[in-house]
């Protein structure tokens, strides 16, 4: 009986791994046309909003695994091979599709279509044709090189694909060394490689005869200047630039125009901007007003987190007023023992203190969904962590509801709609806060931690957000907007 038990267990063992190596082969033949479409014919192909041109196959795998996040079933491996090949053969716009959303529209439409290229031609046949084939890249311009702006460039550069939508041109720095080529020496370390998010997935050279950092093949002008003014774009050959400050240096209208100079048609700010519109790309980027806006803000990291799941509820139930608590991660700005702080409380050590401060999230949901002005208030505990922070969002709402509709509500716009970017539905108990470092979304919404008062009206809701990654994404997302640079999506 134990020989037979045995013999049994081991013929599992090899037909389990058996067919392991089948499907890192089915991987691998993903991954090759995954690579080929984006780098000749600007098609990404994404799965669940993850982009996978550069994972490894067992990565591809685990998140097919996952994807029973979304559908009762995971999404197999040749399901979202099948699709791939389909959409080799289909004359495409430069696009984004997302073959986890496509597999499961496939599922459910599975006998209405003879084949899968009918079944493409159907979803797909509007990125159809020639004339939808041309984009003209914008350059792009980072000043500062600090948290945001090192992780901006590391993003740009995994984006080019085919070079036609962002081009990282130019960072500018204020030089901290008399010695330019040793300033370019550390400055390239620290892009290589990074504390929280680790080593850069490429190549960094430094090229100091020519004042040039090379990243991925991509020559990027390494500028130093003590302030704006000092800059003309032109003679780098950059034009009708985009500048991404990320200094934090200059925050109102006024102050921000001096970026405009020859060579900038655009300005952005990586911070809760004064007198421009400040912007969650996904909520409100639609009021831009392309001929009249030239200077913008991406608000800040908590705004971008809480935003979406707030604009999620509040169309659905009505939010009559409620309370913010971002749980947040310190930053640069504290100090690392205690010190004198302009502020209150944030002059004492950051990594062995918690810190109650303040937060203006709150208040700018106003900027961003105008009619919840003096519904919400807000503050922030800084927290010994060195990156990501959790929203915990107190809501009083004009609906009756349960846990279970909530979650099954904020779901339904984690996969279906305009906030799938933005919103990342996570189903783990077990979820803590280095599991969200690098997460591309600018919230994950813990669903298990759902609360629902006996009332019905009062609801709890708890996002996770990598405050500096997830934020990078969400300023280039908006980035590619204003620059009219986003291709086609199929999410």
């Amino acid at each position: 009986m134990e020989l037979t038990v045995f013999k049994m267990n081991l013929q599992q063992h090899i037909t389990t791994l058996s067919e392991w190596r089948e499907m890192e082969k089915a991987a691998l033949e993903l991954l090759q046309i995954i690579g080929d479409l984006r780098f000749d014919r600007s098609i990404e192909l994404i799965l669940f909003r993850h982009g996978i041109y550069d994972a490894r196959p067992s990565e591809v795998l685990d998140l097919h695994l996952n994807s029973k996040k979304y559908v009762e079933e995971p999404i197999s491996i040749y399901m979202s091979l099948e699709l791939a090949k389909g959409i080799t053969k289909m004359d495409l716009a430069p696009s984004r599709i997302d073959i986890g959303k496509l597999a499961i529209d496939r599922l459910v439409a599975h006998e209405q279509f003879a084949d899968v290229d009918a079944f493409l031609t159907h979803h797909l046949g509007e990125y159809i044709g020639q004339d939808k084939k041309t984009l003209t890249p914008k350059d792009v311009v980072l000043y500062g090189f600090g948290r945001i702006g090192r992780l901006a460039a590391r993003r740009i550069v995994e984006m080019t694909g085919k070079g036609e939508q962002l081009r990282l041109r130019a960072i500018v720095i204020r030089p901290k060394l008399s010695d330019r080529h040793a300033e370019m020496d550390k400055r390239a370390a620290l892009l290589r490689n990074d504390s929280v998010h680790g080593k850069f997935r490429g190549t960094v050279e430094v090229a100091h005869a020519d004042g040039e950092l090379i990243i991925n093949g991509n020559r990027v002008k390494m500028i130093f200047a003590k302030q704006p003014q000092d800059i003309d774009y032109t003679i780098y050959g950059i034009k009708n630039a985009l500048i991404i400050d990320n200094t934090g240096v200059w925050r109102d209208k006024a102050a921000l125009s001096v970026h405009l100079r020859p060579g900038v048609q655009q300005v952005l700010l990586t911070a809760p901007g004064k007198g421009v519109p400040n912007i969650v790309h996904g909520v409100n980027q639609k009021t831009v007003d392309f001929q009249q806006d030239t200077i913008l803000s991406a608000a800040s990291c908590t705004t971008n987190a809480i935003a979406p799941v707030i604009q999620v509820i509040d169309d659905a139930y009505g939010i009559s007023q409620g309370h913010i608590e971002s749980i947040h991660s310190y930053t640069n700005d504290q100090n690392l023992i205690d010190n004198f702080h302009k502020k209150p409380r944030r002059g004492r050590g950051a990594p062995v203190n918690m810190v109650l401060t303040s937060t203006g999230a709150a208040t700018a949901i106003a900027k961003v969904i105008p009619h919840l002005a003096g519904k919400l208030t807000g503050n922030a505990i800084r927290v010994p962590t060195p990156n990501v922070s959790l929203a915990i969002l107190n809501l009083q709402i004009n609906k009756t509801v349960t846990v279970e509709e909530v979650n099954a509500l904020v779901k339904q716009h984690a996969l279906h709609g305009a906030l799938v970017e933005q919103i990342q539905y996570s189903t783990s108990e077990d979820f803590v806060s280095s599991d969200a470092v690098g997460a591309e979304a600018s919230s994950v919404f813990d669903a298990p931690s759902t609360k629902v008062a006996a009332d019905g009206k009062t609801v709890t809701l708890y996002a996770w957000y990598d405050n500096e990654y997830g934020y990078t994404c969400q300023v280039l997302r908006f980035a590619k907007y204003i620059s009219q640079v986003r291709r086609l999506r199929y999410y």
